[in-house]
């Protein structure tokens, strides 16, 4: 019986070079060999095999890649490898924020290669030989941003797929049928990504947490949290540690402290605050001077290291406003109880305590652990009606109660003395070059639904700012008090680095468009035009995207323990310690200060400092989380008035659409440019404009345009208008 001979397969494997260079590449630091190379390959019949081995050595003898011991290979690096931070667009492309470049790296979306959005990724870079731009091709993850991603799923027979709401997240995560946590079809869920392997077009993931359903009020307040990893309620184990705390005030402890009780003492707040984390006291003294204490809960006497509150509280590091509630830092036993200075309540307090003269200028200062009793609390309104009255009346308007009254007489001095201090002291500031940021602030009028019924606008008086300096007075003598010392003392710091040269050029270059000038020439001459327009705009149209643009412009403010003082509001120490409820920056700045009055030695520089990286990363999440939740708001207030005209101003210009914002209510939309119909509308980049091919009709960063709601989308949290025209002058 004759054997038959095996018939040779003659399947080629496709580009095996360039497959074998990215294994190898991949990961420089192992070595591999035939076999290993198959495997990821997912071949292993002879002909494979054989392929695999005469590339390997044609690809040594090019000196492409070296063979370590006997079979075993290893890329040669010749390429210099670049690390940095990805930052997508919903396109898929990118560029990578890189310490090793003067520019940003453009990597286009088939050299993302498994990298997302703020990931720390590996990647090398080349000149693009046409535009002469730098580009790069990522070679590998080395740190993910995020893990968790919320989405909407769709569940098939065995298998399922959550579609992100990002629109940076340019991939639909698959989970197995076993691992959706009882979703139903279309919930809006907590996705975890678990791994995302070479050749899957798709990362997979598990369902983590059911959010609800789309659309529905709760469920896109609690995707707003989820989506930036915040929790919205606290562990058993953190509120019943907080529960057990022993709250009450204790002769033992008021022996510790200075004991200020007896000193006229006072809260102003919002209307609507819950919790009162700093207070005034006011006392006159002999020659002309006055002694002014700043009292701000002593949150660190109960929050004690080590302790799983404090790790709870470390972990948030800041308390998250939303349109419709406050997510707190702290439980409420310490948030709205134990550390709020509420009226006629004796509390433990941290304070800094000045003697001023008539000039506001500061003669001597004390900071040390107090116990303090607030004789009233003021709303904002209430305080503002006796500045502007220069009496104790307060309007039943204005008043809390609702009824008018009238505070005592030495309260209502207190509040005029401390508006005409704070009044000398801004000015000051000023004049010293601070800047003067007065950003409308847009808040809803909510029903028993949470359903926005109005909007209205918040803007700072007399009151806000009297309250202001004192906080900034604390905050900055304090920091002068630590970082004057010498040898040097490990501090938290608030520092504001000086605006970026090319984001103010690009700032005086659309502010020119509505007949504003900058002098960039120095330090004094660029804050007080930046002053001079920010006054300039106020009121108009233009008032809310000059503001923004401004701020844009501005570097970012931080924390760290390095000092290198605070641009913004011109001065060389700045800290935060005025605000421990609900920022952990501030409980730090309590222990650090009692430790070094203590006579304690230089706190440990690189613990602190990454816990200020810590706290400066969950306030940009929680800043995110902020302005997402009022931009669903607006969306959800908008959908009630989709047969309305509105006059907006035009606030972004872009190849794909324009942006316009409201002036009644500053929501803001989109109209498409798809949907500018009554023309072919190209893109002018130099004069930020939309202009029509064949009427040169120009919609302009600035011009007023007349809207209307075309899909307001609660889901997605995209608010599209229909655009009506220019508004005729």
């Amino acid at each position: 019986m004759t054997r038959k001979k095996r018939r040779k397969s003659n399947n080629k494997i496709s580009n095996l070079t360039n497959t074998i260079l990215s294994i190898l590449k991949k990961e420089r630091n192992k070595t591999f060999n035939y076999k290993q190379i198959g495997a990821i390959l997912g071949v292993n019949d002879a002909s494979s095999r054989n392929q695999i081995i005469k590339k390997l050595q044609q690809l040594k003898a090019k000196k492409e890649i070296e063979e370590i011991e006997r079979g075993k290979f290893k890329a040669l690096v010749t390429t210099e490898y670049h690390s940095g931070i990805l930052d997508l667009s919903s396109r898929g492309s990118g560029y990578i924020i890189s310490d090793d470049f003067d520019e940003d790296v453009f990597v286009a979306s088939n050299n993302i290669n498994h990298g997302l959005d703020g990931d720390e990724v590996e990647f090398y870079a080349y000149t693009r030989r046409k535009r002469g731009k730098l580009e790069g091709e990522i070679t590998q993850v080395i740190k993910r941003a995020k893990s968790e991603y919320v989405g909407t799923i769709q569940i098939h027979k065995n298998y399922a797929f959550v579609v992100a709401d990002s629109t940076k997240m340019y991939k639909d995560i698959f989970v197995p049928i076993n691992k959706i946590n009882k979703a139903e079809e279309g919930d809006k869920v907590l996705v975890s990504l678990e791994e995302w392997p070479e050749k899957a077009d798709s990362p997979s993931g598990k369902v983590l947490k059911v959010l609800g359903k789309p659309g529905e009020h709760n469920t896109e307040i609690h995707a707003i949290l989820a989506e930036y990893g915040l929790p919205y309620e606290f562990p058993h184990e953190v509120e019943d540690f907080a529960n057990k705390l022993d709250t009450s005030i204790t002769p033992e402890e008021i022996q510790k402290r200075r004991d200020m009780r007896n000193v006229l003492t006072f809260t102003i707040d919002p209307k609507d605050a819950k919790d009162f984390d700093d207070a005034l006291s006011f006392k006159v003294l002999k020659d002309g001077l006055y002694e002014i204490g700043i009292h701000i809960a002593d949150v660190s006497h109960y929050v004690q290291e080590g302790t799983v509150l404090d790790d709870e509280a470390y972990n948030r590091a800041t308390s998250v406003y939303l349109v419709d509630r406050v997510v707190p830092m702290l439980p409420e036993i310490l948030s709205n109880n134990a550390c709020s200075l509420r009226p006629n309540e004796e509390k433990y307090t941290f304070s800094a305590v000045f003697e001023i003269n008539d000039k506001a200028e500061i003669k001597k200062q004390w900071f040390g652990r107090t116990v303090t009793y607030s004789d009233a609390r003021f709303a904002y309104e209430e305080a503002q009606a006796i500045i502007e009255s220069k009496t104790n009346t307060i309007p039943a308007e204005v008043s809390l109660n609702g009824n008018a009254y009238q505070t005592p007489q030495p309260i209502a001095d207190a509040v005029l003395k401390l508006d005409e201090l704070a009044k000398i002291m801004r000015r000051e500031r000023m004049k010293n070059g601070a800047l003067s940021f007065d950003k409308v602030e847009v808040k809803f009028d909510l029903n028993s639904d949470n359903d926005p019924v109005g909007v209205f606008f918040k803007t700072s008086k007399d009151a806000n700012k009297l309250i202001e300096e004192f906080m900034l007075l604390a905050n900055k003598k304090v920091a002068e008090f630590i970082g004057k010392q010498s040898p040097k003392k490990t501090f938290i710091y608030r520092v504001h680095d000086e605006p970026d040269d090319a984001k103010l050029a690009a700032l005086q270059n659309i502010v020119g468009r509505f007949g504003y000038k900058l002098d960039l020439k120095d330090r004094k001459s660029t804050t007080s035009s930046l002053n001079y327009l920010l006054k300039e705009v106020n009121g108009k149209k233009e008032q809310n995207l000059v503001d923004t643009l401004t701020i844009r412009s501005m570097s970012k403010a931080e924390y760290t323990t390095q000092n290198i003082g605070h641009y913004g509001l011109a001065f060389d120490y700045y800290s935060h310690f005025t605000s421990p409820i609900r920022r952990y920056p501030d409980v730090m700045a309590h222990r650090l200060l009692q430790h070094y009055i203590d006579g304690g030695k230089s706190a440990n520089e690189t613990i602190y400092e990454d816990k200020c990286v810590h706290s400066s990363n969950m306030e940009n999440l929680a800043t995110k989380a902020e302005r997402d939740s009022i931009k669903y708001m607006q969306i959800k207030f908008m959908q009630d008035h989709n047969d309305e005209e509105f006059v907006g101003v035009i606030s972004g210009v872009t190849d794909w659409g324009i942006y316009i914002e409201i002036i009644i209510n500053k929501c803001e939309g989109m109209v498409s440019v798809r949907d500018m119909t009554d023309d072919h509308y190209v893109f002018d980049n130099e004069q930020y404009a939309m202009v029509g091919k064949n009427t040169k009709t120009m919609y302009q960063l600035g011009d007023e345009v007349i809207v209307k709601v075309k899909n307001a989308d609660l889901v997605k949290k995209h608010l599209d208008f229909n655009l009506i025209g220019k508004k005729e002058e």
